[in-house]
């Protein structure tokens, strides 16, 4: 166990899809920055990185109008002062489609820390970060992150979407890392997703996280433990999840042109009485507590959380222990509900490479947590996923980049950690 003396700045990796919230900001944006707020008081990180997703909305011609109020809210908050030091990254040039992803990375700096520098990917060399800057309208001027969309045959049969990554580096106390924020594909259709296990859009998922990771091992810059962390949009085994939810169920199937487009299960004891709806964007379970089990811990579902397992000899995740982080009720009066929608599943997470671990800090009071914000309100249809932690001190200096070579992977064993 680590001696608690030699504990580092504490770190908070936010990742929230805002979707919802750019769709209602009259309703939905205050409530979203005040479990913001609360967090950052709460848990009093030096250094925080919010990686945003659909940024201006579903909407996001008429939107992201509101992406600017947001940011500005962000920085002229008195609760913020403390963060002397500002970078946010905002992909919000939708009329270039060919490079536009709806991504943000915001990225705040405590006063109180000072050894912090930003990475420039053209010059491959650290820079101080100072003051307070957003890089929106501008963003291809800058320097400081490492950007693509997915290719356009990344998406089969679908339309080219707001999918890629935005990279970042950080040396915080000479301790490297990249930051990586990342949306993936969803699945569009309930009654594609449940025929097979692995689905259609599993694998075009699998296909896109594939193809970041191998462009960073191949890039010229060094190579660094990173976090990556957004939505993934993993979803559960669909097909494994209702088989277990019918078992004694008899299915009446609605067709159109020969494709079935509905079915409704009944219980086998009582033909009147319909335990599960499907549709190509409804699931409709009779009794949400059959799903989500006791306190809507939905633990039993875990099993069926099976996408991460493809990429365990490089990544790693800590335990999941909340309720699947989506698709919530919008209703801004209801925080707990699911919308009838989709299977609820374990979309946002934060993972790290088994190299990455090694920045943490597992000392006495200072353990690694993982949760989401605002539980119990409405943040949209997604949850905001964070991970809390503290890095150990760094030795050395900012230029001294820990090697990749020699890297053994951790054991499961490891305390707190879990490989995927």
């Amino acid at each position: 166990m680590m001696d608690a003396q030699t504990v580092g700045p504490g770190v908070l990796l936010i990742t929230a899809n805002l979707g919802s919230i750019f769709e209602d900001p009259e309703h939905m944006l205050m409530i979203w920055l005040e479990k913001f707020y609360e967090t950052l008081e709460r848990l009093q990180p030096h250094f925080v990185a919010l990686h945003c997703q659909e940024v201006g909305g579903k909407n996001y011609e008429h939107s992201m109008q509101y992406v600017d109020k947001f940011l500005r809210l962000i920085f002229e908050s008195d609760k913020m002062r403390s963060y002397d030091r500002i970078c946010a990254l905002m992909d919000k040039e939708f009329t270039v489609a060919e490079h536009f992803t709806a991504l943000g990375n915001i990225y705040f700096v405590h006063e109180s820390i000072k050894n912090v520098q930003y990475y420039d990917f053209k010059a491959c060399k650290f820079r101080a970060i100072t003051g307070k800057v957003i890089h929106a309208d501008n963003l291809k001027d800058t320097h400081i992150y490492d950007k693509a969309k997915f290719p356009a045959s990344f998406f089969p049969e679908m339309k080219w979407s707001r999918k890629g990554f935005i990279r970042t580096r950080w040396s915080i106390d000479n301790r490297v890392f990249d930051l990586v924020n990342i949306h993936l594909f969803h699945d569009a259709s309930n009654m594609i997703a449940m025929q097979n296990c692995p689905s259609p859009y599993c694998k075009n998922r699998k296909r896109a996280l594939d193809h970041v990771i191998k462009r960073f091992a191949k890039d010229k810059h060094e190579k660094v433990p990173y976090f990556i962390f957004g939505d993934f949009n993993f979803r559960l085994d669909t097909q494994g999840v209702i088989q277990t939810l019918v078992a004694r169920a008899t299915p009446e199937y609605t067709r159109e042109d020969k494709e079935i487009k509905r079915i409704v299960y009944k219980a086998n004891d009582s033909v009147d009485k319909v335990i599960l709806t499907l549709g190509k964007k409804v699931f409709d379970i009779d009794e949400p507590s059959r799903l989500l089990g006791e306190g809507n811990g939905a633990k039993w579902l875990h099993h069926f959380d099976k996408e991460p397992l493809s990429f365990n000899t490089l990544l790693c995740e800590y335990p999941v222990e909340f309720p699947p982080s989506y698709p919530y009720s919008e209703n801004i009066q209801d925080g707990n509900t699911y919308m009838k929608t989709r299977c609820p599943a374990w979309c946002d997470r934060i993972l790290l490479t088994h190299q990455a671990k090694s920045l943490i800090s597992e000392a006495i009071g200072g353990k690694p947590y993982y949760g989401v914000i605002g539980q119990d309100v409405c943040m949209g249809d997604h949850k905001p996923v964070i991970l809390f932690f503290r890095l150990i001190q760094g030795t050395g200096t900012a230029s001294s980049i820990p090697p990749s070579s020699g890297h053994t992977p951790l054991e499961s064993t490891s305390k707190g950690l879990q490989l995927l």
